[in-house]
């Protein structure tokens, strides 16, 4: 099997897994005051602590989620909070749909949605300055987009908007944890799931700035945080703070690898006549997107799936047929309706490139007929 959709999901590491089963002997509530419930309690803060240290951040200000999506959702929910402040928010057309749903919510009871221009896929940080009113309350610009790998310049963005203090930065880094390097001083909040780099499904962070006041997500008492009550997971955040651990021990020699592979793709994939490279320098080497012309994606994607190769057509939460971000970034929509995604990850070997590459060429000479 070559398994090149990463940005979809990752298999649980080994090593993780079994941080999941030790601490699965710490099975008192953590919530609870006799000695079980504090020894559960003691590891989650290790773990919170270790999570924390990681991303440079204080352990009082992570908040356990379900996963990226609850935490999206949770800070632009909590919007109608700001209300009285205005309701004008900004956003990209390279966002996940977990952003663009709740949004369109917000928009339904009245706030205005604004999007600012790209240039090669980056923000335009000037235009985005001239957008900001008295009335906008929240920016939210992913960090790496899922479908391009396009790498927004987050901490420039951030140093301008802190001439707004009044101004909430969000931004969406599930595509970037693990992968590369940032610095998180500069948003107001940050969102991510642990099974994008090799942790449990089920698990996500939502980082949020001790200055900003966020409504309950769930109401119940105090939990980890009083944002999000219930039994704490102890098992899911022992083990996320382990894969976070390994993501970043080796990131630099993992980078340079993933680059590697990248190249090799696009070196290849560039020599068929129909193929288009979507993505450009400002992606991250771990995702690459390529269309065929003449060619649905699905077509091409259970065609290389007989040879047990699988990839992405879009993001795995995405509805519609054609790429927002595919659009956005090529203003093509014959390619935004016929992109295929292959996402790289450390783990990724030499033989499975190759084993793309064959699978690859032996569909599209299959399909070529109808090209």
């Amino acid at each position: 099997m070559t398994y090149l959709d990463y940005s979809a999901t990752t298999k649980v590491d080994e090593e993780v897994l079994k941080t999941f089963i030790k601490a699965s002997e710490f099975f008192g509530n953590a919530n609870s005051l006799h000695k079980l419930g504090i020894n559960a309690k003691h590891l989650i803060e290790a773990s919170t602590n270790q999570i924390a240290n990681i991303l440079n951040v204080k352990p009082s200000e992570i908040i356990y989620t379900s996963g990226a999506s609850e935490s999206n959702n949770t800070i632009i929910k909590t919007m109608e909070k700001f209300q009285n402040r205005g309701k004008r928010i900004i956003t990209t057309s390279l966002e996940h749909s977990s952003i663009y749903a709740p949004l369109k919510q917000l928009e339904e009871k009245g706030f205005i949605i604004e999007y600012v221009p790209l240039k090669e896929g980056l923000v335009d940080i000037a235009k985005l300055e001239e957008m900001i009113k008295d009335d906008t309350i929240l920016v939210t610009i992913s960090m790496v987009n899922s479908e391009t790998g396009i790498r927004q310049p987050i901490e420039e963005i951030g140093k301008m908007l802190k001439k707004y203090p009044k101004v909430i930065f969000h931004s969406d880094i599930t595509q970037a944890v693990g992968k590369i390097k940032f610095d998180l001083s500069y948003v107001d909040a940050a969102s991510f799931s642990a099974h994008k780099f090799f942790g449990f499904k089920g698990i996500g962070v939502l980082y949020k700035k001790e200055s900003l006041i966020i409504d309950e997500l769930i109401a119940g008492g105090k939990s980890t945080t009083v944002f999000r009550s219930g039994t704490p997971a102890t098992e899911l955040i022992a083990s996320t703070a382990k894969a976070l651990r390994l993501s970043y021990e080796n990131i630099i020699e993992d980078y340079q690898k993933v680059k590697k592979y990248n190249e090799r793709l696009k070196k290849e994939l560039s020599k068929y006549k129909n193929v288009s490279i979507n993505s450009n320098e400002n992606s991250i080497p771990h995702i690459l997107n390529i269309s065929i012309k003449g060619v649905k994606p699905e077509t091409f994607q259970h065609a290389l799936e007989e040879d047990e190769v699988y990839v992405s057509t879009q993001s795995a939460c995405a509805k519609e047929e054609t790429s927002k971000a595919v659009l956005a970034l090529t203003e093509d929509r014959e390619k935004a309706l016929s992109s295929i995604r292959i996402s790289i990850s450390k783990k990724t070997k030499e033989e499975d490139i190759e084993n793309f590459l064959k699978a690859f060429d032996k569909s599209y000479k299959k399909l070529e007929e109808d090209l």
